[in-house]
C-alpha cells in the first residue's frame, strides 16, 4: 500500500500493522497506553506534535455507520416542503417594500440537522419523562415555524405575520419565549447565548438530579450553533466546564457552513478542524460530519491517500469558491493538484463531481452521528456539521459572500428551488409565493405525525405554569423586622439572615439555592460551606486544609450552594437555569445568586435580558452596592448605574433598601408574587456593605415599601420633602435634622425604596390618562398620591447616578421643584465621607441643595446658601465629579533621581 507523500511507505506500513495487532490481542487498554508512552518519547526529544486534530474525514467510518430508519424519500419530500415554507415567509415580510428582514440562508444550511432530529430524536415531555431541551440557533427560526405549520400548530395567517407582532397574531423573529410562552423554551440570540446558557442549563440538571430533587432520566440538551457563533467568548469560554463535569447529557450541533455575516468564518484556515483542538482539549467527544455519502466510493478508491491529502491541505476559503464555481472549477482546481486524486473522478460527469455533498446535508451521515452522541457516557458531545450556506437557493445565493444578508430571490431562483426539491407549483403560482401544506390525509402529514407522536409530542413546546409554593409568612423574618436591637449591620449581612431563615423553612428549603461566583467569604455566606455543602458533580476528593475548622470548605455531589468560581456569566446562567426550572422541569426553584452589583448588568447585561426573555424568576442581589460604599475598591468597582441598567429590563423589579426592615417585606413580596401568584418577573436587589444600626418596621410601612416610596420621619411643620434610597436615606435624615436646628427649616424624609417602580407608576399612569381622555377615572401615580397635601420643594439624594432618581420628576404633583443629588462619574478610592462630599451626596451638601432651592423659589435668602456653603467648608472650584480631576503626576526617572539627590535644585 502506498501512502501519499509518505518517503518510506513499507515503514509506515508495518508500524500500523504493529499497532493493528496490539489492538486485536491485547485491547484498547494496552493500545492506549502504548500511545500515551509514545507521545510523551516525542515531547522529551523535542518532536513537534499536534495529537488534538485527527484527519479531515468523517468520524465515524462507513461500516461503523448504523442503518438509517424511516422512509428517507418520504422525509426529503417533506424537508422539501419545510425549506419551501421557510422560504416563503421570509420573502413575503420582504415583498410589500416593508423590509422587516428575516434570513434564508442559516435554515437552507441546516434543514437536514434539524429535520433528523425532528424525526428521529427529539423527545418531547410527557407524564412519564421530562423531554428533551433543544436551543435552536436564532437565524433558523423561520424553519422551525415552517415545520409547526406543517404540523398544523400554526397557520397560514401566522407565517404571513412573520414579523408583525404588533396585535398578538405574529410570530417573533427569533426564539423568545416572553413573546410566544407556550411554544419556544430558551431565548438564543444574541449570537453566544445558546452556548453558554445550554452548557449550564446541563450543569444544572445534574445539580437537580444530584441533589434528588428530579428523578435520574435521559434527558438531553441539544444547541444547534453556528460555526461564526463560535468566536464570540460565552460561545467557547465555558466548555472546560461542560468536559470537567462530564456533562454526558448535552449535545451541541455546529452548523459549519463556513460562513459568517460578512464572509469565510476562516478563510485561511478550517474552523472544522479549529474547533475539534479546541473542543478535544476541553475533554469533550468530538464527532465529525464532514463528507457525505457521495464521497464513500471516491475514499474508498483513495490508496495513495491523494484525495485525503488534498482534503487536508484545502482551507475553507477554497472550499467555499469550489462550491460557487462548480463541478469543472472543482476538478481543475481541487482534484487536479494530484495525478492520482484525478484520476479518482475521471468517470464522474462536472454534475456528478457538483454533486459530491457535504456531511451536514446527508441524512445518514447526520443519523450516524446523532445516533453515536445518545450513546455519550462521561463526555458532553460537539457534532461538527459541515455545510452550505445557502443550500439549496440557486447558483446565485448558495455560498456568496453576501447570502446572510440575501431576502429577497427573483423569479429564476424561484423556479430553481422549486425544480430542485420537486415542489408543486406552476411558475404563475410562484411570485405569489404561497404557503404549502398536504391534506392531513396525505402521506406526508401522517408520516410527519406518526414520527412526532412516536417521539412524545410536537416541538418546541415549553411549559407556561407550575406549582405553587406554600411560601411563609412575613413573621418569619421576625429578627430583621424588629430592627438590630442597638448592633450595627450591613444590608448585605441581613440579607444573609433572610437567606438561612429561609433555609430553614421545610416547605422550600430544599428549593432556596444560594450561588456566588468566588465571593461567598466576601459577603458572609461562608458558613454555609459546611451547613449545605457546596455542589461538587463528583464529590470532594481531598481533605481541606481547614477540615478542622466549624466552617470548613466543604464540596460534595449533593451540595446545595452553588459556588461557580470567579465566572459572572457562568453563574448568571446557572441562575436563569434555575431561575427557569418551573418551565423546564415543572419544579419551581429559589436562586439567590449575590454578587458584585458592579459585576452583574453591566457585565453580564445580554444573560440578564435573555432571562427576562425566558421569563425568569429569583432573586438576583447585587451586593457591596452604591458609588459610596465600596470606598476603597475604587473605579472599577465601584456601582452607580446598576438600577438604571436593571430598569432596561422590563421584567425585573428593582430595589435599593436602606434598613433590614424593607429589605425583609420586599423579599417576602418577591417570593409570593413568583411562586404564587406565578407572576413571571424577578427581583433585583442592592445591599450594601456599611454597618449601622436599623430601626424596627414603622407602622404601615408595608405597602410603601412594596409601592416603592413611604413616609419615613414626619414633621407637621415640613415645608420641603427629602427623599432618599439606599445608604444614602441615612445623610438625607442627617441633613433634615441640620435645617431643622441650624435654619428652622422642617421636613419630611421620605425612604424611596425604587425609583424605577415609581418611574414605571407614573407611566403607567401618564399613559392610560392621555389615551382616556374624556375619561372620569383619572389615574393619579403612587409618588403623585404620597406627596399630595404636603408643600414645598422635593430634594432627592441616592448612591446612583443623577437619572436614577430624575425619572420621577414628571410624576410630582403640581410641577413641584425637584432637585436630584447623585453619584454621576467615575468612582476612586477614598473614605465614605470623602467619597461623599465629593459626589455631593453627604449631609452638608444635601442641605446646601435645599437652601439653594429654596432661594430660587424665593424662600428664603441667597446669601443663607453662600454661607451654608462657606460653614461646610465645601470646594466650589473644583471640576464636577464627572470631568477628569487632579491626578498624581509621575516624574520621568531621572527627574526623580535628581530630586532625590539634591541636584539640579
Amino acid at each position: 500500500m502506498a501512502f501519499y507523500g509518505d518517503s518510506d511507505a513499507q515503514e509506515t506500513q508495518e508500524w500500523q500493522e504493529a499497532f493493528d495487532s496490539v489492538l486485536q490481542h491485547m485491547g484498547t487498554e494496552r493500545a492506549a497506553f502504548l500511545l500515551e508512552k509514545l507521545y510523551q518519547r516525542a515531547i522529551a526529544k523535542h518532536v513537534p506534535i499536534q495529537r488534538l486534530n485527527t484527519p479531515y474525514l468523517n468520524t465515524i467510518s462507513v461500516d461503523e455507520q448504523p442503518a438509517m430508519p424511516g422512509d428517507q424519500d418520504m422525509e426529503r419530500r417533506i424537508r422539501a416542503l419545510i425549506r419551501w415554507n421557510a422560504l416563503a415567509m421570509v420573502l413575503r415580510a420582504n415583498k410589500t417594500g416593508d423590509d422587516l428582514g428575516g434570513h434564508l440562508a442559516s435554515f437552507a444550511s441546516s434543514a437536514t440537522l434539524y429535520d433528523v432530529g425532528f424525526n428521529h430524536f427529539f423527545r418531547a415531555a410527557s407524564n412519564n419523562f421530562g423531554g428533551d431541551m433543544i436551543y435552536y440557533q436564532g437565524h433558523c427560526a423561520p424553519g422551525i415555524y415552517a415545520r409547526s405549520f406543517l404540523e398544523g400548530r400554526l397557520n397560514e395567517e401566522q407565517l404571513s405575520n412573520f414579523r408583525r407582532e404588533v396585535g398578538g397574531n405574529g410570530l417573533p423573529s427569533y426564539p423568545h419565549p416572553y413573546l410566544m410562552p407556550d411554544y419556544w423554551q430558551f431565548p438564543t440570540v444574541s449570537m453566544g447565548l445558546g452556548p453558554i446558557m445550554s452548557i449550564y442549563q446541563a450543569h444544572i440538571q445534574k445539580y437537580l438530579m444530584n441533589r434528588g430533587l428530579i428523578k435520574e432520566e435521559d434527558r438531553k440538551v441539544w444547541a444547534y450553533l453556528g460555526d461564526g457563533e463560535m468566536d464570540e467568548p460565552e460561545s467557547t469560554g465555558a466548555i472546560s466546564l461542560a468536559g470537567r463535569e462530564k456533562l454526558d447529557n448535552l449535545i451541541w450541533v455546529v452548523n459549519c457552513n463556513l460562513q459568517r455575516l460578512d464572509g469565510p468564518v476562516r478563510g485561511n484556515g478550517k474552523i472544522i478542524q479549529e474547533l475539534e483542538s479546541l473542543f478535544r482539549g476541553a475533554g469533550w467527544r468530538v464527532i465529525k460530519v464532514v463528507w457525505g455519502r457521495h464521497w464513500d466510493p471516491l475514499l474508498a478508491k483513495d490508496k495513495s491517500g491523494a484525495l485525503k491529502a488534498v482534503m487536508d491541505e484545502t482551507v475553507d476559503g477554497e472550499y467555499q469558491r469550489y462550491q460557487v464555481k462548480g463541478g469543472a472549477y472543482t476538478r481543475e482546481k481541487f482534484f487536479g493538484k494530484y495525478p492520482e486524486a484525478a484520476e479518482l473522478v475521471k468517470d464522474l460527469s462536472d454534475e456528478d463531481i457538483d454533486n459530491l455533498n457535504r456531511g451536514g446535508h446527508d441524512p445518514y451521515k447526520v443519523f450516524a452521528a446523532y445516533a453515536e452522541a445518545m450513546k455519550a457516557k462521561g463526555q458532553p458531545t460537539v457534532i461538527l456539521a459541515k455545510t452550505v450556506k445557502g443550500y439549496g437557493l440557486s447558483e446565485e445565493i448558495e455560498a456568496v459572500n453576501k447570502t446572510h444578508q440575501i431576502k429577497k430571490m427573483q423569479i429564476d431562483s424561484l423556479k430553481y428551488v422549486r425544480d430542485r426539491f420537486n415542489l408543486p407549483f406552476t411558475d404563475d403560482k410562484l411570485e405569489e409565493l404561497p404557503f404549502y401544506r398536504p391534506s392531513e390525509n396525505s402521506p406526508e402529514m401522517k408520516y410527519m405525525k406518526a414520527r412526532r407522536e412516536a417521539l412524545g409530542g410536537y416541538l418546541p413546546a415549553r411549559r407556561k405554569e407550575s406549582e405553587t409554593l406554600a411560601i411563609p409568612e412575613l413573621s418569619v423574618f421576625d429578627a430583621v423586622l424588629n430592627g438590630s436591637g442597638g448592633k450595627e449591620q450591613s444590608t448585605t449581612m441581613l440579607m444573609v439572615r433572610l437567606i438561612a431563615a429561609l433555609l430553614k423553612e421545610k416547605a422550600i428549603k430544599d428549593r432556596v439555592v444560594p450561588i456566588v461566583p468566588d465571593e461567598a467569604r466576601t459577603f458572609g455566606l461562608e458558613g454555609m460551606f459546611r451547613q449545605l455543602g457546596i455542589y461538587a458533580a463528583h464529590g470532594q476528593k481531598y481533605t481541606p486544609e481547614d477540615q478542622e475548622q466549624l466552617m470548613h470548605y466543604r464540596e460534595a455531589s449533593d451540595g446545595h450552594m452553588l459556588q461557580e468560581g470567579i465566572n459572572e456569566a457562568g453563574a448568571m446562567s446557572a441562575w436563569a437555569a434555575l431561575a427557569t426550572s418551573y418551565s423546564t422541569n415543572n419544579l419551581p426553584m429559589i436562586p439567590m445568586y449575590m454578587y458584585y452589583s458592579m459585576f452583574g448588568f453591566q457585565r453580564i447585561g445580554d444573560i440578564a435580558w435573555a432571562a427576562g426573555d425566558a421569563q425568569a424568576q429569583g432573586f438576583l442581589l447585587g451586593a457591596t452596592a452604591g458609588r459610596t460604599t465600596l470606598n476603597g475598591e475604587g473605579l472599577q468597582h465601584q456601582d452607580g448605574h446598576s438600577h438604571i441598567l436593571a430598569n432596561t429590563i422590563p421584567n425585573c423589579v428593582s430595589y435599593d433598601p436602606c434598613f433590614g426592615y424593607e429589605l425583609a417585606v420586599i423579599v417576602h413580596d418577591g417570593l409570593q408574587r413568583m411562586y404564587v401568584n406565578q407572576e413571571r418577573v424577578f427581583y433585583y436587589l442592592t445591599v450594601m456593605n456599611e454597618n449601622y444600626e436599623h430601626p424596627a418596621m414603622p407602622e404601615g410601612a408595608e405597602e410603601g415599601i412594596k409601592r416603592g416610596m413611604y413616609l419615613f420621619e414626619k414633621d407637621d411643620k415640613a415645608t420641603v420633602q427629602l427623599m432618599g434610597s439606599g445608604v444614602i436615606l441615612r445623610e438625607v435624615i442627617k441633613a433634615a435634622k441640620i435645617l431643622r436646628d441650624e435654619y428652622q427649616i422642617h421636613s419630611n424624609v421620605w425612604s424611596v425604596t425604587s425609583f424605577n417602580e415609581l418611574s414605571r407608576d407614573g407611566m403607567a399612569c401618564e399613559e392610560y390618562n392621555r389615551l382616556h381622555p374624556l375619561t372620569e377615572e383619572v389615574k393619579e401615580s403612587w409618588v403623585s398620591k404620597q406627596l399630595r397635601g404636603t408643600e414645598g420643594i422635593v430634594v432627592s439624594a441616592t448612591d446612583h447616578m443623577r437619572a436614577y432618581s430624575e425619572q420621577i420628576r414628571a410624576y410630582l404633583p403640581d410641577g413641584r421643584p425637584f432637585v436630584a443629588l447623585g453619584t454621576d462619574g467615575y468612582g476612586r478610592s477614598d473614605t465614605r465621607a470623602n467619597l461623599r462630599s465629593f459626589f455631593g451626596v453627604d449631609a452638608a451638601h444635601i442641605v446646601v441643595a435645599t437652601l439653594k432651592k429654596l432661594a430660587d423659589e424665593g424662600e428664603v435668602d441667597a446669601r443663607l446658601v453662600k454661607d451654608a456653603i462657606s460653614n461646610f467648608e465645601l470646594d466650589t472650584d473644583r471640576p464636577v465629579a464627572w470631568a477628569p480631576q487632579a491626578h498624581p503626576e509621575v516624574q520621568a526617572v531621572a527627574e526623580y533621581n535628581e530630586t532625590q539627590t539634591g541636584e539640579g535644585k
